[in-house]
């Protein structure tokens, strides 16, 4: 996952049917915690970019380099067509405010994987960037278990990255294994964790 705390590998976006397009299907979901989801659309791109390529997020992601326009919108070509993935904003309190995408949605299985990150610049300044980081992890649970009918969710984060480590047990999620992948080139240890349904 990346963040600053928190998500992903968003330059694949770790992690978005074709009655409409991937974005367009995604349905919505809300907490009671001030936060929701919506489908990402074409006038967050810009925004998505931004947030993607703040230095704290790139720090703990799985793909690390600064993210170019034309990368991103081939990137957005890709996802909003795909009928496996799901691409999503989050809302805290009104504002939007960070992203959560999925994969595996078509899967027999139901094993989705998951990924997010934050508006770390915005958030630090409102001083609300734990209660949004706690709201997207609880809206995008339910979205996983409820709209997308998951069995499991699982996602990727450094091991280095102990603040997710610790919100991801927080929401019941456990440790299934570890190990190495690289990222720019050099070695990097990385945990999985993953929640059933009815955990």
């Amino acid at each position: 996952m990346t963040g600053p705390g928190p998500g992903g590998d968003a330059a694949t976006a770790t992690s978005a049917g074709r009655a409409g397009t991937a974005a367009d299907s995604a349905g919505s979901a809300t907490t009671g915690a001030g936060g929701g989801l919506r489908p990402a659309r074409e006038a967050d791109l810009a925004t998505i970019l931004r947030w993607r390529n703040h230095p704290q997020v790139r720090e703990v992601s799985l793909t690390r380099h600064e993210i170019g326009p034309a990368e991103h919108a081939a990137w957005w070509a890709g996802v909003r067509v795909d009928p496996d993935r799901r691409v999503l904003v989050h809302e805290h309190l009104g504002q939007p405010c960070g992203v959560v995408t999925f994969s595996g949605v078509t899967s027999p299985d139901r094993a989705l994987t998951w990924g997010f990150y934050l508006d770390v610049e915005g958030l630090d300044a409102r001083r609300a960037l734990l209660p949004a980081w706690l709201s997207l992890e609880e809206a995008a649970i339910a979205y996983a278990f409820g709209t997308l009918g998951a069995r499991t969710l699982g996602g990727e984060t450094l091991a280095t990255n102990r603040p997710v480590l610790a919100l991801h047990r927080r929401f019941g999620f456990t440790i299934v294994r570890r190990y190495e992948r690289d990222v720019d080139g050099t070695p990097h240890q990385v945990v999985w964790t993953q929640l059933s349904r009815g955990t």
